[in-house]
This record gives C-alpha cells, structure tokens and sequence, in this order.
C-alpha cells in the first residue's frame, strides 16, 4: 500500500513535546488540504499527536508501523471548513444510509485524499480525490445517482457543483459526511 503524504516530517528519537512542537510548525507552513507525515519513534506520540490534531481542528487520519517507526498521517484543515455550502442539492448523512440500504445502483463518491480513503471510507465507495476529479470524472456514469462525500461537506460541495458543470445531473452533497458518519466503513483503522 502506498500513502502519499505532501510533507514529511522526521522526529524520530524525539521525545515528548518535541514531536508535537516540531508537528505544529510543519503544520503552520502547510497549505491547507495537505498531507503530513510524522515519522517517530516515541510510543506516546500516537496519542499525543491525535489528540493535538483534535483539539486544533487538524484531521487526524490515522497511525502506520513500521518496523519501530510510527507514521502518524494528518491533514490540515483549512479556515473555511465550516463555510456556507452552496450546491443546492444536499442529503443528509442518514438519508445516505437509508439510500445504500435499499439501492445498490447509487455510486458513493469519495472526493478526500487517498490516505485519509484508506484509513476510513463508506463501504462500496468510488475514491477519486477533488484534485483529480476533472480528469477522471469519466469514470461515473452521466445517469447515475452520484451521492458526493468527504470529511465535513465542503470539499464535496465543490466536487458537486464540478459533476453538474460537467453534464451530472443526479448529483448530491452528503452533509455533514465523514466526520460524523456512523453507517458501516472500511479501512486500515
């Protein structure tokens, strides 16, 4: 498996509080959306680092072993996460769960990051990050029910409004997505 990260970060054989100094640093030179990568070697740092990332409203994607190295992956959040959506079309998170329950012709579409798909996704859905959406929006069927999710329903929203520019015309904003999703997931969590 092969997780991209935009930056990554060696703390290895740091102990408490330099990873998560050395983290919030890296962070703030980071444009928003991006990947991190912290590499250490400090046991505690998973839980520190996660609950760092929590308390900031940095996404705190999940932790990878390697050998005695811990890869901790988060993403940064950008300002407006919590701005207006403005694609008219929006189904809320149980109204999605009751859709896959009764419709195994709908297409989940995944527009969040491959590493933050691969630690958590929807079961059954389509991963095709935003910034790849353009080239392979030919991939989802123009007469499809397109239900469009990410973590807080912002990047969904443009990934929506994106499809209907392009000639979708059954396409839906999921709100408020995965951060608050409870249905049934995949992953390597």
């Amino acid at each position: 498996m092969n997780l991209k990260a935009d930056v990554i970060l060696d703390a290895k054989g740091l102990a408490c509080p330099m990873p998560i100094v050395k983290t919030k640093k890296a962070m703030n030179e980071l444009e928003p959306g991006k990947v991190l990568e912290v590499q250490a070697t400090d046991k505690g740092s998973k839980a520190d680092l996660k609950a760092w990332a929590e308390s900031t409203g940095h996404q705190y994607l999940g932790t990878l072993e390697e050998a005695d190295i811990l890869k901790h992956f988060l993403r940064k959040s950008s300002d407006d996460e919590t701005t207006e959506k403005n694609y008219p079309h929006v189904i809320s998170n149980n109204e999605l769960m009751d859709k896959i329950e009764s419709d195994d012709s709908i297409v989940v579409l995944d527009v969040r990051e491959a590493a933050e798909y691969t630690f958590n996704h929807i079961s059954g859905a389509v991963s095709i990050p935003m910034g790849e959406l353009d080239e392979r929006s030919n991939e989802l069927g123009k007469e499809q029910e397109i239900f469009v999710v990410c973590r807080t329903g912002n990047r969904s929203d443009l990934a929506a409004q994106k499809l209907t520019e392009k000639g979708f015309e059954k396409v839906f904003n999921v709100i408020p997505g995965m951060s608050e999703w409870s249905g049934k997931t995949e992953g390597i969590n």
